[in-house]
């Protein structure tokens, strides 16, 4: 089964430390925790307070309390609601992990959702799933049906890939402005 700290440590490259762009639509964020979205994390808190203090913003990182609130978070807002420790293959749940940290756990999971479906062989394979985000045994025994026939994700990976980086384009057509989010977005595709 998978293994949350794998994953974790993968997305947490991606998401930098304190920033606070008035282009991005999170608003202010920490390791990629946005203020506008999860204003109730407990690290708001502690991070004001550091925000008074002579060396800011480089001794968040230093703040080991804060750094565990960190994982804490991300283990129960992102890894937990996918059912990430029941993920029978590392890569599918670290593509999980990572997509629901950068799009939302829903979406992530209606990719793999919408992506088991479309590799089914026309329904020869197994039934097609509900696509509505919401990871359960269904998917679960849908996925290891899948994983038992194909042996390795690849495929499975890259129709989600292929779905995320639409969803990058789809965003930047409608709102020029987070072109500048292209390259760093375009990676994590």
């Amino acid at each position: 089964m998978a293994n949350f700290t794998e994953a974790y440590d993968l997305t947490s490259a991606h998401e930098g430390g304190y920033v606070d762009d008035p282009t991005d639509r999170g608003g202010e964020t920490y390791r990629g925790i946005s203020r506008v979205h999860h204003p109730g994390w407990s690290g708001w808190q502690k991070i004001d307070t550091l925000k008074r203090r002579r060396g800011f913003p480089a001794t968040l990182d230093a703040d080991r309390s804060l750094l565990n609130s960190v994982k804490s978070f991300y283990k129960r807002k992102y890894w937990d609601r996918f059912l990430g420790d029941q993920v029978p293959d590392q890569r599918l749940a670290n593509e999980l992990y990572d997509t629901g940290v950068n799009m939302g756990v829903r979406r992530a999971v209606r990719f793999l959702q919408n992506a088991l479906n479309q590799l089914n062989r026309n329904q020869r394979n197994y039934q097609d799933l509900v696509v509505d985000g919401w990871l359960g045994q269904g998917t679960l025994k849908v996925l290891r049906q899948y994983l038992r026939l194909e042996r390795k994700p690849d495929l499975l990976l890259k129709v989600m890939n292929i779905q995320q980086g639409a969803r990058y384009l789809e965003i930047m057509e409608n709102d020029p402005a987070q072109e500048k989010y292209a390259r760093g977005w375009l990676k994590r595709a």
